[in-house]
């Protein structure tokens, strides 16, 4: 058991290290744009044309809390755990775009969700290549009892993203 615990801190460490040499050698532009709603939030995975598609229509971001990418089944998971609990009015996630191959970063926050995490804080029932968090059970919970997924992995059509956002309520 401790040298599984030792061989995942330290595919962690070689993670994180090769995550700063990426960063720095092919920067991905990780963007997220503020809205004017408070209840909704749009995740385009890795589509950034649709990211930006939807920054430009005043209809959507005037129902929006925010729209952003989500790169990675980790961090990225993360991040969208840990605004969901400092944005407690947030109650929808729209996930749409297309998911990055191998680390299936949106498969991964839709099985957070529906399964939770395991006692190593692996989300349990994803494909990502390495979904381990560092954010709290607590927090966890929080977010899987807090916010609803839509799960619209692969749309990229506009019309059909505002449809859903503007029909929020009934859903």
């Amino acid at each position: 058991m401790y040298l599984k615990v030792t061989g995942t801190r330290l595919k962690t460490k070689i993670d994180n290290i090769f995550g700063i040499c990426c960063y720095h050698l092919l920067p991905i532009k990780q963007e997220y744009y503020i809205g004017k709603g408070k209840k909704i939030a749009i995740c385009t995975l890795s589509s950034l044309e649709l990211l930006e598609e939807i920054k430009n229509n005043n209809e959507i971001m005037e129902n929006i809390l925010i729209v952003g990418r989500l790169l990675s089944e980790n961090k990225g998971v993360d991040e969208i755990i840990k605004f969901t609990k400092k944005n407690t009015l947030l109650k929808h996630i729209l996930v749409c775009g297309d998911d990055v191959k191998g680390h299936l970063p949106g498969q991964t926050l839709i099985s957070v969700k529906e399964n939770g995490i395991d006692i190593n804080k692996r989300v349990i029932k994803t494909s990502g290549a390495y979904p381990f968090l560092i954010c709290s059970t607590q927090d966890v919970e929080y977010f899987r009892h807090q916010v609803h997924i839509i799960d619209r992995i692969g749309l990229k059509d506009i019309n059909k993203i505002k449809d859903i956002i503007l029909d929020i309520d009934s859903l």
